[in-house]
């Protein structure tokens, strides 16, 4: 449980620690957030915290959802989503809240966003199959095979791997280190891989699996990264 927020993929760069090590990030912008709603244990069965951004016209949005922003008293955000908490309390409807707020270097966080679409793809590229020999006098090299069996029960199983259609569906990516924020360009950077092409919207928040074991030595392992990252002001001096 905690806060997330919306993003979009800047593309990527490197940063360098004390020793010279360069460390790949990507680069996510996560503008303003407002607070749009609040629900709680009493009133909805559940505490959460419901945060919109970037800023839109009505002509963008549906009645339903026009109406919900003005009762709020908000202006009007073309992207809202609940995120759980255990302390609503210490939020108001119309509160904002800045990249600052919402993430802090060295945490685990989840990335969820939508795949770059690939288009029609044959089993090797979309499944990594290994293809059939490519020596002299095969007539297949890259098909897919056998894909039935007998009389019984005569026909493919759903789910049988395939050529089909690949990408453009949700991803999350979890647990991936966030190694800097910077408030000024209300942007952080983010060690892993996340889904999506450049200026894709992603959702950003506190991983889900912080709990395993693994996680906690992972984040043992990596937590040195932010810790001596070379920042700006030390390349001015």
């Amino acid at each position: 449980m905690g806060l997330g927020a919306f993003g979009i993929k800047l593309g990527m760069t490197r940063v360098f620690l004390k020793d010279g090590t360069a460390v790949p990030v990507t680069a996510i912008k996560v503008p303003k957030h407002t607070v749009v709603a609040i629900k709680t244990v009493e009133k909805d069965g559940y505490n959460a915290i419901q945060l919109g951004a970037f800023e839109t016209t009505e002509k963008k949005l549906t009645k339903p959802e026009i109406g919900h922003l003005k009762k709020a008293g908000v202006k009007l955000l073309r992207r809202l989503k609940e995120f759980r908490v255990e302390n609503p309390q210490d939020y108001q409807v119309g509160q904002e809240l800045t990249v600052a707020d919402l993430f802090k270097p060295g945490e685990l966080v989840d990335v969820v966003g939508i795949s770059k679409g690939r288009g029609f793809a044959g089993t090797m590229k979309r499944w990594d199959f290994g293809g059939f020999p490519k020596s002299h006098g095969h007539r297949y090299h890259r098909a897919v095979g056998s894909i039935g069996q007998r009389t019984d029960p005569g026909r493919v199983w759903k789910g049988k791997r395939m050529a089909g259609h690949w990408g453009a569906e949700t991803v999350r990516v979890q647990s991936l280190l966030v190694v800097d924020v910077l408030p000024d360009l209300e942007v952080i950077l983010v060690k892993g891989s996340v889904p999506g092409h450049p200026k894709g919207i992603v959702i950003v928040e506190k991983t889900r699996i912080a709990y395993r074991k693994s996680q906690r030595l992972k984040l043992n392992r990596i937590k040195h990264i932010p810790e001596n990252l070379v920042r700006n002001e030390q390349w001015v001096s």
